[in-house]
């Protein structure tokens, strides 16, 4: 179960190797209630009537009536322009970022610090939740206690890790700080609310599965719900959509033969997530989206247990595969030019590690691939679990940096610095274009 655990379904994920499990457990519904502040806009200066009169009449008649056909001509001309060169219907100028960017620099350089700053908008689940999963205790919420949190921030703050997590490093190889999660907006400053929010929540997936977490399309409406009202931005807006499989891991829990319902199920994922993408783009206005594909989950430790930390699951790893074949057609079939989307590919970078770390281990980063800093004592438990004396019921490794994972599903920070040094220079490029 990744991130979140709820007493009234348990999912069998360590007693049998069943196929295509991810971190966090999880259902959306769509929050209720939102309250939302709409910054006022100030009204464009206009000249005082008299003045514009004033103005008209002391013109030349011949300089007046070229005004008219000048105005004629543009009107014309604007007909007849193809729809692509038009502003768009969020109000941007035509040709998104790169018609933003031609426009930026021939207003000169003393209008640069009026250009519109980065944007960095996050949805998801564990691998990318900065805070969004409520405290509702330590069985269900342990990311809240300790000891989540010991590298950074030094403290329980509901990432699930022992520090940063996979938004932290997206931002910085965009040069900007980690947004603030949706659940600290109230206590968050307007120039840190312009910089994008993070919706991202532990237990959330493509779907609905089963935890009463908001999925990827109550993310977007709620960050719709937010922006109805407000301009949209023009060419800097980007997207990071994190999917770590928790669809399947609700799919195998819910059927008797887990490793065929969860493979099964991957068409329906993907479909769905395509509709989300599309969303994002073409409904929510964001000029870049940002798309990760599944890591090699039969090497989380929820499997590699099993086989006492010396192999991975293939038939896990197998499906996330095909999930990830499947993610790059609908990619392909969205954005045949390769100019909105990008995916960012883990599943290499873990792979990598997790799959041939074994065979150098005396130069490798990481002493231990397959096995987790924080080890529960039981296969049901987990990471922070304490008896009703608050005696611990784990264990934990001296120095997280050396270790790949950090409890049975998520990575340590250092494992999120190893991958993200795998994409940094591809996700500047590709946002620069």
């Amino acid at each position: 179960m990744y991130g979140v655990r709820t007493p009234t379904i348990k999912l069998p994920l360590r007693h049998r190797p069943i196929s295509l499990t991810s971190h966090t457990t999880n259902r959306a519904i769509t929050h209720r209630g939102i309250r939302q502040t709409v910054a006022k806009r100030s009204r464009p200066a206009t000249y005082h009537t008299s003045t514009a009169m004033e103005h008209r009449r002391s013109r030349p008649p011949s300089v007046a009536a070229a005004g008219a056909l000048l105005c004629l001509a543009m009107l014309l001309v604007g007909a007849l322009l193809p729809a692509a060169s038009a502003a768009s219907a969020d109000g941007c100028p035509a040709g998104g970022e790169r018609a933003s960017k031609q426009q930026g620099r021939s207003r000169g350089r003393h209008h640069r610090k009026h250009e519109v700053a980065e944007e960095l908008w996050v949805f998801g689940d564990s691998y990318a939740d900065t805070g969004n999963l409520g405290n509702l205790g330590r069985e269900l919420t342990h990311a809240w206690y300790d000891p989540y949190g010991k590298t950074f921030p030094r403290r329980p703050a509901g990432r699930f890790s022992d520090g940063r997590v996979l938004t932290d490093f997206v931002a910085s190889a965009l040069g900007m700080r980690t947004p603030v999660a949706y659940k600290a907006r109230r206590r968050a400053s307007r120039e840190t609310l312009a910089r994008g929010m993070n919706f991202a929540v532990g237990g959330a997936g493509v779907l609905d599965t089963g935890n009463f977490q908001r999925n990827i399309s109550a993310q977007i409406d709620l960050f719709q719900a937010m922006h109805h009202s407000q301009q949209r931005g023009c060419g800097k807006r980007t997207a990071l959509v994190v999917v770590s499989g928790n669809d399947y891991a609700y799919a195998a829990a819910d059927k008797d033969n887990g490793t065929s319902a969860a493979i099964a199920y991957i068409p329906t994922v993907v479909r769905e997530l395509r509709e989300q993408l599309r969303r994002l783009r073409d409904e929510a206005g964001m000029r870049r989206v940002v798309v990760t594909n599944l890591h090699p989950m039969g090497c989380t430790p929820t499997f590699t247990r099993l086989l006492n930390y010396t192999g991975c699951d293939p038939l896990a790893n197998a499906g996330a595969a095909q999930h990830n074949t499947a993610l790059r057609s609908i990619l392909g079939a969205l954005d045949p030019n390769n100019r909105t989307f990008l995916l960012l590919d883990v599943h290499t970078p873990f792979a990598d590690i997790l799959l041939n770390d074994d065979d150098n281990k005396s130069s490798s980063r990481f002493a231990s691939t397959l096995r987790p800093c924080c080890e529960s004592f039981r296969a049901d438990g987990y990471c922070g679990e304490e008896n009703e004396n608050g005696t611990r019921q784990y264990t934990l490794c001296d120095d997280p940096g050396r270790y790949f994972y950090w409890d049975d599903v998520h990575p340590t920070q250092a494992a999120w610095a190893a991958v993200a040094g795998t994409f940094r220079v591809a996700v500047k490029s590709f946002l620069s274009v």
